[in-house]
């Protein structure tokens, strides 16, 4: 168990998580969105947890791979988190899988 890699991709998840805050307030306004900001941060944070146990599926860690398991956990939780929002926020869909790749490349580059 890499513990150094579940731990920079939680915190990789939790600070790409403030910027979402950032951008969502920035966009819809924070007054009457606190929920929806609320849970676009956790999604965050789940991004990151569920990318830092990625690497027990024994898949190299190559640029190819970690762009690949990135953007596929990226584009899944996001997914479901703008399908359960009805749609709601699409620039933060994109984002989720951007940021998926951004979690996954620094939880690699750190556990080692």
């Amino acid at each position: 168990m890499s513990n150094k890699r579940l731990t920079a991709a939680i915190i990789t998840g939790a600070v790409l998580g403030i910027f979402c805050i950032v951008g969502i307030s920035l966009r819809m306004g924070f007054a009457g969105n606190e929920l929806f900001i609320l849970a676009t941060y956790i999604n965050r944070l789940i991004m990151g947890l569920v990318i830092g146990l990625a690497h027990y599926y024994k898949i190299k860690n190559n640029t190819r791979n970690v762009l690949l398991r990135g953007t596929f956990f990226g584009l899944i939780i996001s997914g479901s988190f703008y399908l359960a929002t009805s749609f709601k926020d699409t620039p933060g869909f994109f984002a989720g899988i951007v940021y998926g790749i951004i979690i996954d490349y620094v939880a690699t580059k750190y556990q080692k």
